[in-house]
């Protein structure tokens, strides 16, 4: 069987959601290449070929052929998209000079155009001031459009380039020689006016589109992060620092506390607690022992010790995670799209119908056949200019992404708003998203006196146990004061410390029989009943008897049932995901009032679940807030980020809820549907607009009452479903 080698490289130059599939299609064209995948919204292609019969240098010289670019000099073996965010922002820098130029330049066109067209050399002045916008800030239409004709298609490009290249040469032709109208007694009116304001308002809707693009890879890149680029290996008896790259299977590897855990493997020797919060989500960091696993991108805290590589380079749980991303957030199609296939239908008929027109007026016209016939072919195209079509998505998202950072909603782009509309499921992480995601003291039982409290903070306040610090935070908060002491750590089940000749302890239960003190029962009956809420028990006692129980959890949010309720009441399922053991899950999920919830789920799990959901039919939301929760995130049809949560889940998402507030997602997918409606009725109008407009403009009341459009009033009506679509869009404000 021959292996194949597969990799990710940027493209450039492309244009549109037909350039991707024209790139996707020369690649697989190539001898060698077994597969090839082009994503328009992320710039990437995904290719799988024989390196024996092909490699990247010859892909890139086919893809160059085709009128494009690949990048191929980064390490993509390390960086799949090491490239990519920095060519989406130089893009977005060039698209944003270009789309202020070109309304700089419009607004006096425009004006003049409308009040002043009277004024000494008025269509000389538009010519010299619609020239750059036409052939310089929206020359890549004309580019666009070229590169399509060559392969026989068309685009939204095409229209542009047309419409706004025939309006300009006609105004061009009417200025320098005005007579050949005037001999004919028709007016030579200009439409430099309506040329620079379509390049000015596509170019907007571009520049919105580029921004959104440009966000894609900073999750991945972040991901990498995650692992340390050298680490420290045990040979020879002798520690040596290498590149992670040439880690193998079996090293020893020393962690000192505070680094990245570089690989999966094995503790050989030593212990420590390990944050673990990127795979399984849960705020509390776990104590490793000898044989005790431990995964690459986790970070140890408390002390050094050595563990055994047993998974290295692609094969470890975080490389597992990030290509789940990466596979995840390539498969993700551009809301665009939809608007490209339409244009592709629509472009090549409205090019047909003003050919068809000029060709009717010149057989059935008479003598004034070719006068009329050229009017009509440049009014169809004036009429059918994609204006508002390409208005129709950008305004209403721009009002709908508007009002909901306002309420506290970041909606990365028309797709997830366009998506969200259809939710019928919804996958929630526990911690951080349902609960506070930060251990506190809920209750305190028999802590009654000074001293008391002095020793437990005095213990605390030494111990290395995690759960040390929200009793620290209690009882520092309560004014009280600790005290230097001695404190003897034991292991796994707490810490003894003498405070004025009298020995006490800080820990669990286990601690206390070991040390032959038997717990009262008042107070064992409280530390059950903590334990049945699924909270974690921490005993105070000392060489005598146990003096008090503190209980320590994870709060579930004041707003989490309503929110429960809401998504519930609008016919979303709701399900609870969570890396925490069953008795927590399932107290937290009845609390919430989720019927449907998994306990000890780890990252690769969750997006199996998803995937589970989806191949049942459902379009599914996942809110999560740590790393553990992006490749869950990257999977479901609609990624929720809570904004207090890790800033990979941010990038991942294409929500984030900046307070962290459950009601909020409600709220977003409401904002969702309200939104979509505006698209669609932009759309709606701006096709009926030229179902109408396009026969008029053809001529095709003419035999019956003598009206024929004029070029000029057909630049209006263009403006006119412009303006009527913003104003569509803006009433969004008032809707939610």
């Amino acid at each position: 069987m021959t292996k194949t080698t597969k990799k990710t490289f940027p493209v450039l130059q492309m244009g549109c959601a037909a350039c991707a599939a024209r790139v996707e299609a020369t690649v697989r064209k190539q001898e060698g290449v077994v597969s090839a995948s082009v994503n328009f919204a992320t710039a990437n292609l995904v290719v799988e070929y024989d390196a024996a019969a092909t490699n990247p240098e010859k892909m890139r010289e086919a893809v160059q052929n085709a009128g494009y670019d690949l990048l191929i000099d980064d390490d993509n073996d390390e960086h799949p998209f090491g490239g990519t965010g920095g060519i989406h922002q130089k893009a977005f820098k060039r698209l944003q000079i270009k789309t202020i130029g070109a309304i700089f330049l419009s607004v006096p066109v425009v004006i003049i155009g409308m009040f002043f067209m009277h004024i000494p050399f008025a269509n000389y002045i538009m010519w010299v001031l619609s020239t750059p916008v036409v052939f310089y800030f929206g020359k890549d239409f004309f580019v666009n459009a070229w590169k399509q004709a060559r392969h026989r298609a068309t685009n939204m490009d095409t229209l542009v380039a047309l419409s706004t290249g025939i309006a300009y040469s006609f105004s061009l032709f009417n200025t320098l020689f005005p007579e050949f109208w005037l001999e004919r007694g028709i007016a030579p009116h200009v439409y430099f006016e309506a040329s620079s304001v379509i390049i000015s308002f596509i170019l907007l809707g571009r520049l919105l589109e580029e921004k959104a693009k440009g966000k894609t890879s900073l999750a991945l890149k972040k991901l990498m992060g995650l692992q340390p680029n050298t680490v420290t290996v045990v040979r020879n008896a002798q520690y040596e620092d290498v590149l992670l790259k040439k880690v193998k299977i079996n090293d020893v590897i020393l962690v000192k506390p505070g680094e990245k855990i570089a690989v999966d493997g094995c503790v050989a020797e030593g212990s420590s607690y390990v944050d673990e919060s990127m795979l399984s989500g849960e705020p509390v960091p776990v104590l490793k022992q000898a044989n005790d696993k431990v995964f690459a991108g986790t970070i140890n805290q408390k002390s050094s010790f050595l563990f055994r590589a047993e998974k290295v380079g692609a094969t470890t749980l975080l490389a597992q995670i990030i290509r789940m991303v990466q596979e995840a957030e390539g498969s993700k199609a551009p809301v665009q799209k939809l608007v490209d296939k339409i244009a592709g239908v629509f472009v090549p008929v409205v090019m047909g119908i003003a050919v068809l027109s000029f060709v009717a007026w010149m057989v059935f016209g008479g003598s004034d056949g070719f006068t009329h016939g050229l009017l009509a072919l440049v009014t169809v195209l004036i009429i059918a200019c994609p204006c508002a079509l390409g208005l129709a998505t950008p305004t209403a998202v721009m009002v709908g992404i508007g009002k909901g950072a306002e309420n506290g909603i970041l909606i990365r782009d028309a797709e997830s708003l366009e998506t969200a509309k259809k939710i019928n499921a919804i996958v929630l992480d526990k911690t951080g998203t349902i609960t506070e995601g930060k251990p506190i003291v809920t209750d305190v039982f028999g802590l009654a006196h000074d001293i008391e409290k002095q020793a437990l903070l005095s213990l605390e306040k030494q111990s290395e146990h995690p759960l040390a610090e929200a009793i620290v935070r209690y009882l520092e908060a309560s004014a009280v004061e600790s005290r230097t002491i001695t404190v003897e750590s034991i292991t796994g089940k707490g810490v003894k410390g003498t405070i004025d000749g009298q020995l006490y302890f800080a820990g669990n239960e286990k601690l206390l029989t070991e040390n032959g003190i038997t717990p009262d029962d008042p107070l064992l009956a409280e530390a059950r009943q903590f334990s049945r809420q699924s909270k974690t028990v921490v005993w105070l006692a000392n060489a005598q008897k146990s003096l008090a129980v503190v209980a320590i959890a994870d709060r579930m949010k004041e707003t989490s049932r309503t929110a429960v309720n809401q998504l519930q009441s609008a016919g979303i399922e709701v399900y609870m995901l969570t890396g925490d053991n069953e008795a927590t899950a399932r107290e937290i999920a009845l609390q919430a009032g989720i019927s449907h919830y998994q306990a000890e789920v780890l990252p690769q799990q969750k997006a199996e679940f998803v995937k589970t959901l989806q191949s049942g039919g459902k379009t599914v939301a996942v809110a999560g807030d740590g790393i553990n929760d992006s490749a869950a995130l990257a999977q479901a049809d609609l990624s929720i980020a809570m904004g207090r949560g890790s800033d990979i889940a941010m990038d991942v998402a294409q929500m984030t809820i900046i307070s962290s507030d459950l009601t909020k997602i409600a709220e977003a997918i409401h904002l969702s549907r309200q939104t979509v409606k505006t698209i669609r009725q932009n759309l709606f109008w701006a096709f009926i607009y030229n179902l109408i407009g396009i026969p008029i403009a053809a001529g095709i009341l003419y035999p019956f009452t003598g009206f024929l459009l004029n070029p000029m009033i057909a630049g209006a009506a263009m403006a006119m479903s412009s303006v009527s679509v913003v104003t569509n869009s803006l009433r969004l404000y008032k809707k939610v």
